[in-house]
Order: C-alpha cells, then structure tokens, then sequence
C-alpha cells in the first residue's frame, strides 16, 4: 500500500487554474492563486503539483515558508526562496536592479555589505525590489513563486506579498500561497486581493464520498470499484473528507491488519472499521509513535513541543540522547511516515502534517508540556549564545509556552528592537506590544518602561496611534509606582512624538509640557534635548504667529544639548530642521547646518542619517545658485545605500530643477519613472509631489488640458486643502500657464491663491512665487513698489536664483520708472546673466518687462521682444510669441512674417528679424551672383530680390553688398 494516492483526487478545477496561471506567466501575463483550507485538506500537495508542473515546462521555481512556531523574523519565506536559487545556481546577474540589489541585502545575506539595514527600507519598496529580482529570474520562461503557511506570517512579510499581488498583471510571475482558513492577517490579504481582482482564491473543500473512494484507491492501488463499500463509507464518516486524515485511517487500518488482500487483488475488511476525528488520527499516530519505543517517542514529543518544524540539534541537547540514538529514532520516524528532513535547512526535519505535532501533544498535561517547553529554551541559548536571528522569538515563545512570562516578555522585546533596527517595524510593534502585556507584573518597572519607550517608537513608525491613551494611562501607572521622574517625562516625549506624528497638536502639547514639569529646574542636557526636538518639529507644524521663531530657537537648543550630552541622533534631526528653517533667511547658515548633520552623522556610522542630511544641503545649494551637481553626488550616495524612497525623492528635485532649466525631455523621463514607480509602491505623500511636479512639467510647455488633469489626480492622492504642494501647483503650474496664455488677471488671481496656500502650510524650497515672480508681477500691475521690493528682498529666500532672476527684473522696472535709466539697463543685464539657466524664465521676463521700458524710455524692448517671440515661436507657445509680434508692430517695428520652414533659420539671425526667405537670399549671396541668378533660383522677381538685398543690409548692419557677401561667407562658410 502507498502512503499517498499517486494523483490528487477532488481537485480538477483547482489544478485547471493552476495551469492558466504557469501559462499567464509564461506569456509574461502574472497572477496569483491563494490556496486555503484546514489543515490536512491538500493545499501543500496542490502547491506541489504547481511545482512539478513549472519545473517540467521550464518554469524558475522558488518556494519559501514561514518559521515553524509563532513569530519569527520578517520576511523569512522570501529569504528561503531567494537562497535556494544561489544554492542552485540559477541567480541571473542583478546589474538591471540598480539601487534595488542592495535592498535585497535584506533578504539575502551575500548582497549585505553591512549596511543593508542601515536605510530600513519600507516592506512596500522591498517588494519593489523582490518584483524586479523575479522579472529577471523569470525572463524568457516565467517564474513560480510558492509561499506556504502564510498564516504565520509578520506584517512585513505580508506587506510585500501585497504589493507583488498588485503589480504581476504584467509579470512573468506566478505567486502560489498556501495558509489555514482561520482569522488572520494573511486570510484577510487573500479575501481582500481576491475582491480586487488582484488574485484568486480558492477554498479548499473536503472531498465527497465518491472521492475519497478515489482516493483509498489510489493508495490501495487497486481500481475504485475494488474499494469495499463499508471501508468507503467509514473512511468518508470518519474524515470527514479531509485527504490527510483519509491517509492516515487507511494506513493505521492496513498496520492493525484490519485490511487484507483477497486472493484476486482485491481489498478486504476484517473487522468493524471504526474510526473518529480526531481521536482516530491521534490514535493512529500514537500506535506509530508507540512501536518506537519509549525513548524514541519522546525524542518526538519534546519535538512537537519546538513546533512542526524543528531543528535535531537542540532536540538533542534538550533531551541529552547521543547521537546512534537520535539518529536511529529519525530513521524510525522516517520509515513510520511521522517526520521528514525540512529542505533547505540541512539541521532541520518536520512532521509529516501539522496534525502529527498536535496529535503528538494531545497526551500531555499542562504542566509536562511547560517542562519541556523550558527544556527546549534553556536548550536553544545553551547553543547560541545572545540568540541571534530567529532564535530569539522562538526561545521567547517557548518560554511564554513554559509559563516564565518575564523571561518571554524579556526576550520578545529584544527581538523587538532588533526588527526596529532592522527597518521591520510592524513586526517590532507586534513584538513589542507582547513584551509589553508579559511584563506588566514585571517587578523591574524601569526595564518595563524601557520596552514601553519602544513600544511607543515603533507605534510613531507604523501609525498605531488607535492604543495612546491605554499606554498613556501605563506611563501613569508606572510614576504611580516611583518610577524615576526621568524616565516618566522620557515616556511623555514618545508620546508627545507619537501624538504629533498622528496630527493630534494638543495632545502632543500636553505630553510636552507634562514632561518639562517632570523634570523641572534640574534637567541636564541629555533629559532636554529630546523634549526641544519635538516642541521644535511642533512648532514647526503647526500655524501660529510667531512659530518658526519659537521653532528656531527650540532647535538651536536641543541642537546643543544633544551635542554636550552625546544624543547624535537628536543632534542630527535638530540641525536638519535649522537647515530647513534657515533656507528663507540665510542660505549660507542652512549649508552649514546640514554640513555639521552630515559630519556628526559620519562620526557616528549613521549612514541614513548622513546620506538625509548631504541631500538637504545639496537642495539648498541648487536653491541658492541653480547648481545640481551635489545634488547628484548625493542621489548616488542613496543609490550606494540603496535608500531607494531617498533617491526618488531626489529624482523629483532633479525633475523640478530640470524643468526650471527648460529641460522638458529629460525632465520627463525622470518624473515619469517616479510617478510610475511611487504609484505601484503606493506613497501618497511622495505621489503628490511627482504629480505636482509633473503638472508644473505640463505647464511650463503651455499645456493646460495636460496640467489640470495632473493637478487633478494629484489632488486624489493627497488630499487637496491638506497638500504640502497646493503652494507649487498654483505658484509654478497654473501661473506659469496663464501667463503662457498671456493671461495676465489669471495669472495673478493664481498666485494670489498660492500665496494664501504658502501662508496655510508653507514650503521649505521658497519657489512658488512668494520671494519673487509675485514680486514682478505687482510691480507690473502699478501694486507693488519700493517699500514691497525692499520687504521681499530683506529675506535670503529672494536671493535664490529662480527668484533672483524675478526680483532683478523687478528692480529694472522699479528704476526705469523713476528715470535711472542707466541703472535699469544694468540690472537687465544682471537679471539676463542670473536667469541664463532658466530659458523660459528668461524669455518671458523679457517679455513682461518690454512694455514699461518702453513707457518709461529706457532698455531696449524691441531687441527684447524679438528675443522672446524667436524663443517661444520655437518653443511652440503661439500666445506669447503672438504678442510679441503684436507689441513689435505696436513700437513701430518691423515683423517678420513666420512661414513654414521659419524654423530653418538660425536663432540669432531669427533675432536679427531675417525671414525664411531672406535667409534663402543670404546663402545665395556667398556665390556673389547678380540678383537676375538668385531670383531664376528662387522663382521670384529680380525687383523682389533687390529688396530683400536692402532688408538683409538694414538688418545686419553691413554698409553694401560686397559686405553682405562676406557676411553670408561667415554664416555659410561651407
């Protein structure tokens, strides 16, 4: 007889989907199927039948599971999976995965140079990572993924599956998932994907009484008609269907020798075949377990203990069994079909079921079960000293399992802060709040404080602010009990920390002040500088007369506490906010801020931080004088981290930048892959901001229908009156489009309206038109004069150069009409010089300044106008090229007519006036023939020639023909 049926009976329907989705990922179209059911139900032998399936049709085939006993660390099954293709040596080389194979350092141990953990990035940008590394496994033949026992599984760990849930569609990747249908986090995710339609998910039913006679045929190995009825119909009531325990009842009957073979192969019943569930299944297991020997069964209990999953080596030292022993109770437990080696691990094995584990310790008192339980902990520390990895959850679990409650609070919130570190903090919340609840009788409230501390830090990270006030009443619970004051006020600053991060102000406050009072008149430096940060980053927040004051100097002073008291990571995040805050009024300072952030950084090895802060100053270098060049070399420091969040961030300043300079294309590119890329990551915040940018993209090339529908998906993602980029949107797209559209009253009904934004929720890079293009324009319109010019250009934030160019031209207009005319010229041409990175910029002041230069009698606004209309005839903005043509004809100006092939002529002889067939004219002219030849060339009267001869003399200033001649050699010298 066979322990399993040779073929999986019951279900067609399932394998048949199975199939359509190998062949989606091998047509490169990815999907997923969830398989769920009770355990023995015939999910993992679907999942291997998938695996079978994709290896004989060239599918990559990966598989990973969860830890063996509660919690373990985050995304284990993934690492299995990716580890066993370096085993085989089936990784493909990863130069396609840029910044992302160095996030894989997080999963796969070779590619950590150390400092994989160091950026913590998101489980949403791991997957991102995960999703590419499989693209690149799958390529040309499609890739399966199979993930068992998801119902153990830690948040991270689901974070990331959700996330390739929702971006396979276009993947050479099939996902197969196996978990119990019980309530859980991973039940949620497959019902939920399921609705989306962003997998299938099928629950897996018991088989019926036909089927499971299929199936004890199948491992009788006789036809089904041969099975006998009463042993079909006791093994359907007594398994109620489920395939394990099917296998199970039929090789306990078969071992009993309450089935024999007849004389012509057939099967039969010796006696009444009675059987229930579970009982039967326990009984069958322990009559296996029995013919060991004691010794040996034991071994297998104290086994089941550590969970279905098991490592020998601490099965050994647990138990003190020598080595013949152990080895020949394996062996048994393998001929037995209790137990089985657990690839990849090579010291691991696990039962043949979860059901063989359970079943095991059905017969064990409460109090046995805690012995061994102990047994096993003391055990796995005996073996690896400070437990790395995932032993330290398990010692924990065990030793909760055992009944010591502080040593497993003790151990989980080691465990707990290890995944903080790691950049895992769901799964540090979740430890954490164990350690916290274990501890509650823990006679050490300092320790236990120290782990609620933690608690409260991984809340702030993970948005679990619905349990404040519980644990704010813990923190009065434990001054209740004398707890050191210092530790109380410490405890009101993470809640202070976590109340501000979810937006709640006053209670924030509250916690501040409460922890000041704690701590009263004498608080050392290392007490304060926490508390000054947040009431810092408070001020900041909030809008309030006089805040970024009161912000400045509670930053100044935490900054130099944490200095005195050795608090980098304070020191760091309180000059990073000086820097911001420095930027509107002296850029020099705010470089230096976010130097000594970097400097401290360094010192410290706190690589994150240095890379944040090298980013901040090389913003305020590009906002000071247009630079980008640090603004690169930072990008590729978070590249070399592979901070990937980091470098899209810079990506959209780069994009922004970008547009500014008039550099659409490669603008495009940039903000293109970053909308794409934080869409499928999902980061709201991050989202708006590339949307925002993009819009401002669309705007700058005149193209509203483009930009109100950016603006308007922009608005989806972040919520419209609460976006941090409203100030942009009106102040650098729809300005910049009106004015495009020579649109002026909407142009500044617009900045009007992002300037009330800006005064909401104010900017940290002062470009949306506050320090200087609505400078301009209210000088334009007779509103602003010298006492608002001397306002504006009291702040550093004027001295930016995209503001620069606007307050200089500005000035021109200011001084021109009070009849400095030699002045104005000169700050023209300083204007032009500061605005020589910025084309559109340039051009379209130009253009605004024209008309009172004229009015006023100075400049030179034809010269000007003849400029701007070249530049955005050529840009393809037809409004303000138009109006050009229309002042020009207005100053009484020759206009040329713009014909097609216009754009053949060279810009500056486009600016000189020369039309499209003047320039025919002109190259003509090198050969020094008579107007009779040039006219029968071109099919125009020799009359008509003559005059264009005059216009070219006039235009390029030559004295006569033989001039013009040698002119036309200089522009055509081939």
């Amino acid at each position: 007889m066979q322990t399993r049926s040779p073929t999986v009976v019951g279900r067609d329907r399932e394998i048949d989907s199975l199939h359509r989705l190998l062949a989606g990922a091998r047509s490169g179209h990815g999907g997923a199927i969830f398989l769920v059911g009770e355990p023995g139900i015939g999910k993992s032998r679907l999942a291997a039948t998938a695996t079978t399936q994709a290896l004989d049709t060239g599918l990559a085939m990966l598989r990973g599971r969860v830890g063996a006993i509660g919690t373990m660390v985050a995304f284990r099954p993934f690492t299995e999976a990716l580890l066993s293709l370096i085993r085989r040596g089936e990784m493909p080389t990863t130069e396609g995965l840029g910044p992302y194979r160095h996030v894989l350092g997080r999963l796969i141990p070779d590619w950590d140079d150390g400092t994989a953990h160091d950026t913590a990035a998101s489980p949403v940008v791991l997957g991102e990572a995960v999703l590419r590394l499989l693209a690149l496994v799958g390529r040309d033949r499609g890739c399966l993924l199979v993930l068992e026992d998801l119902h153990g599984s830690d948040p991270e760990t689901l974070a990331v599956i959700e996330y390739l849930l929702d971006n396979l569609e276009d993947q050479p990747i099939a996902l197969v998932a196996t978990l119990r249908s019980e309530t859980c986090a991973a039940y949620d995710l497959a019902r939920l994907s399921a609705q989306r339609g962003s997998a299938e998910l099928d629950e897996l039913q018991s088989l019926g009484r036909s089927e499971v006679a299929e199936l004890a045929a199948g491992c009788l190995e006789v036809p089904v008609d041969s099975v006998p009825e009463q042993l079909a119909d006791q093994l359907w009531r007594g398994s109620a269907g489920v395939p394990f325990i099917v296998e199970e009842l039929l090789q306990e009957a078969n071992r009993s020798g309450q089935l024999v073979s007849g004389p012509d192969g057939s099967v039969q019943v010796v006696d009444d075949l009675q059987t229930t569930v579970p009982p039967a299944v326990v009984r069958s297991i322990g009559s296996r377990t029995a013919q060991l020997g004691q010794e040996s069964r034991d071994i297998l209990v104290l086994a089941a203990v550590i969970g279905h999953r098991f490592p020998l080596s601490v099965v050994r030292e647990a138990t003190g069994t020598d080595e013949r022993t152990l080895l020949a109770t394996l062996r048994a437990g393998l001929a037995a079909q209790l137990v089985g080696p657990d690839e990849p691990a090579p010291d691991w094995y696990a039962f043949r079921h979860p059901l063989t584990a359970e079943s095991l310790l059905a017969g064990l008192t409460p109090t046995e079960r805690a012995t061994l339980a102990r047994r096993c902990a003391d055990a796995v520390e005996v073996l690896h000293p400070g437990l790395p990895g995932e032993w330290c959850p398990m010692v924990a679990e065990l030793a909760e399992a055992g009944g010591d409650t502080v040593r497993a609070g003790r151990l989980f919130a080691l465990a707990g802060r290890r995944s903080f570190d790691d950049g895992s903090t769901g799964s540090a919340a979740n430890l954490l709040d164990r350690a916290n609840t274990l501890l509650a009788a823990d006679p050490d409230i300092g320790h236990r404080a120290d782990v609620l501390g933690a608690l409260l830090l991984a809340l702030s990270a993970t948005g679990g602010f619905e349990h404040l006030a519980v644990h704010a009443a813990t923190v009065d619970e434990l001054a209740d009990r004398n707890l050191d004051s210092r530790k109380v006020a410490a405890l009101h600053v993470q809640l202070a920390n976590a109340e501000m991060v979810a937006g709640r102000w006053s209670a924030a406050l509250q916690h501040v002040a409460t922890a000041r009072s704690l701590l009263g008149s004498d608080a050392g430096d290392a007490d304060l500088a926490p508390i000054d940060v947040v009431a810092a980053n408070l001020e900041f927040a909030r809008t309030s007369p006089g805040r970024l004051k009161a912000a400045t100097e509670l930053a100044t002073r935490a900054a130099a506490a944490a200095e005195r008291a050795e608090l980098p990571e304070v020191a760091c995040e309180a000059l990073q906010l000086l820097g911001i805050l420095a930027r509107e009024h002296d850029l020099d300072s705010s470089i230096d801020y976010f130097h000594r952030a970097r400097q401290i950084a360094e010192d410290h090895g706190m690589t994150l931080q240095r890379v944040v802060s090298h980013i901040l100053q090389a913003v305020s270098v590009y906002l000071a004088d247009g630079s980008i060049v640090e603004l690169e070399r930072s990008r590729q420091q978070a590249v070399r981290i592979g901070a990937i969040t980091l470098v899209y961030d810079v990506d959209g300043m780069l994009g922004q930048q970008l547009i500014l300079r008039s550099e659409y294309a490669r603008a495009a590119e940039i903000i293109d892959e970053c909308v794409g890329v934080t869409r499928r990551l999902r980061l709201g915040r991050s989202a708006t901001f590339f949307l925002a940018t993009k819009a401002i993209l669309e705007a700058h090339q005149g193209r509203r229908s483009a930009m109100e529908a950016t603006l308007a998906e922009a608005a989806n993602w972040g919520g419209e009156r609460a976006s941090y980029e409203l100030p942009y949107s009106y102040g650098l797209a729809r300005t910049i489009c009106a004015l495009l559209e020579e649109n002026r009253e909407l142009a500044d009904s617009e900045l009007a309206q992002a300037l009330a934004y800006d005064a909401q929720n104010p900017t940290t890079f002062h470009l949306s038109g506050k320090n200087g293009l609505a400078l301009l324009l209210g000088v334009l319109s007779g509103r602003n004069g010298w006492a608002h010019f001397e306002a504006v250009t009291a702040t550093a934030a004027s001295g930016m150069r995209w503001n620069k160019q606007f307050v200089q031209f500005a000035e021109a207009v200011l001084l021109g009409r009070d009849g400095q005319v030699e002045a104005a010229n000169a700050k023209v041409r300083e204007a032009t010089e500061t605005a020589v990175l910025f084309p559109l910029a340039r051009h379209l002041g130009l253009r605004l300044i024209a008309e009172p230069a004229y009015a006023d009698g100075w400049g030179d606004p034809v010269a000007w106008l003849r400029l701007a209309e070249d530049y955005f005839h050529t840009a393809g903005i037809p409004a303000v090229a138009s109006a050009c043509r229309g002042l020009m004809r207005q100053l009484g100006a020759t206009v040329s007519q713009r014909r097609n092939g216009s754009e053949l002529v060279p810009a500056y002889l486009r600016q000189l006036g020369i039309t499209t067939r003047e320039y025919e004219v002109c190259r003509l002219l090198v050969d020094r023939i008579g107007n009779k030849s040039i006219a029968s060339r071109l099919h125009i009267s020799p009359r008509t020639v003559e005059k264009h001869v005059a216009s070219l003399m006039t235009k390029t200033q030559q004295p006569d023909r033989e001039a013009l001649s040698s002119f036309a050699r200089t522009v055509f010298p081939d």
